[in-house]
């Protein structure tokens, strides 16, 4: 506790005991072990881009728009003020944040944590009653949210004390908006001095095996996702242009459409809508070449590809996560597309991806080869290897590790 810059402490409290967490890796890789003891994933991600000469770059792409490197670090820095000096946020208390995958959610979700608050981002179509829970779980007081989603967002926080909801993507002028409130707030923000083992982020699970849990992860986690997968197996440029369907509250989404091509001072498209023929007219509209979604998805846009007009010349590098990708849905979107889908498996739990494979080394049907970074191998039920050819259990261990929040019979089960 010497060293957290938190002064909320909720979140650190309840993690899990230090014995039941997984064993966390940090030598793997250069990258990792180069992280200082003091570090902010805010600060690493978007204040230094621009200090590094990519301010006027585009960070995002929206139809009707664009947003600037300077544009999202100017607009999260207001909102970081508006959350201390307005809200009363502290470092260590969790923010939750609600809304469609646009530029000012994602500027919320950055000045969360350049404020050193904990972002509890909710998936669009929750409704009250999980949103309460997860406000209950993660103790949340302060709810950042698009006008579009007051109602559900209200009555979710009903049952928290004192809870406050402010909304944006309303009416700019209306009075206690977060738009409003931003106004007169300074472009400049002193940010946090975390500690590399602060709690950055509470995601919880889709809760398809019960009640959603959350996952705790910290500002070391989030760097570590973009200098492990990305950098070493989808190897993007500064040019690409990012896009697809997940909503921010999925890591899978977070990850592919806002940390990974910031990580790399490129570019990302954000849909709020991005059923398949929206996310296929916007990869032509804005020529993107790089795109993140689920098998499902890759099968629905095959007949709209083969229709006249429907080509995606622009498109690059295919992504699938969140199912099993079938090699008859890999063959069929090679054939139409010329790409060659790159598959993953991750987990909330362990943030992003761990194996996945590209290029020359995707074997379709199969998943991949071990992420650098991390180690894996298939055990029997007592942690012991199985011989080649037998089914067994995913063991992985790696810079990521799964920390539930305050959970620990699952947590148990599950390390």
């Amino acid at each position: 506790m010497d060293h957290t810059a938190h002064l909320d402490t909720f979140a650190r409290d309840h993690l899990p005991p230090r014995a039941l967490w997984p064993e966390m890796r940090y030598d793997t890789l250069p990258e990792l072990a180069a992280y200082p003891p003091r570090l902010n994933c805010a600060t690493e991600l978007l204040d230094r881009t621009v200090e590094a000469g990519h301010g006027e770059r585009t960070v995002f792409h929206f139809p009707g728009g664009r947003w600037s490197y300077r544009e999202l670090l100017e607009t999260a820095n207001r909102i970081a003020h508006v959350l201390v000096d307005d809200l009363g946020v502290v470092p260590g208390a969790r923010v939750l944040l609600r809304g469609p995958n646009n530029p000012m959610m994602a500027a919320c979700w950055f000045a969360v944590l350049k404020a050193g608050g904990i972002v509890v981002c909710t998936m669009p179509l929750l409704r009250a009653r999980e949103i309460a829970y997860q406000a209950e779980r993660a103790r949340v007081d302060v709810a950042l949210t698009d006008a579009r989603l007051v109602a559900e967002c209200m009555e979710g926080m009903r049952g928290r004390r004192d809870a406050r909801v402010v909304c944006f993507g309303g009416p700019v002028d209306e009075p206690g908006s977060l738009e409003a409130r931003m106004a007169d707030k300074p472009a400049t923000f002193a940010d946090v001095d975390t500690a590399v083992d602060d709690v950055a982020l509470i995601a919880f699970t889709s809760g398809t095996t019960g009640q959603g849990k959350g996952t705790m992860h910290f500002h070391r986690d989030v760097m570590a996702i973009t200098d492990c997968w990305p950098r070493h197996v989808l190897r993007p440029s500064a040019h690409d242009v990012f896009c697809g369907s997940p909503p921010f509250a999925f890591t899978f989404g977070l990850g592919g459409i806002v940390l990974f091509p910031m990580r790399f001072a490129a570019s990302s498209l954000l849909l709020e809508q991005a059923s398949p023929p929206q996310l296929l007219k916007g990869i032509r509209d804005f020529g993107a070449t790089v795109c993140f979604t689920a098998p499902t998805a890759y099968r629905a846009m095959l007949p709209l590809i083969a229709e006249p007009g429907g080509a995606v010349p622009t498109l690059a590098k295919c992504v699938s996560a969140g199912e099993t990708l079938p090699a008859a849905t890999f063959e069929a979107w090679r054939r139409a597309t010329g790409v060659s889908i790159i598959d993953g498996i991750g987990a909330t739990e362990m943030l992003h991806i761990f194996i996945s494979a590209a290029g020359d080394d995707i074997r379709p049907g199969s998943t991949g080869r071990v992420v650098p970074g991390y180690e894996a191998k298939v055990v029997d039920a007592n942690g012991d290897d199985v011989p080649v050819g037998e089914v067994g259990r995913l063991a992985v261990r790696g810079p990521t590790g799964c920390r539930y929040l305050d959970d620990e019979e699952r947590q148990r089960g599950y390390v």
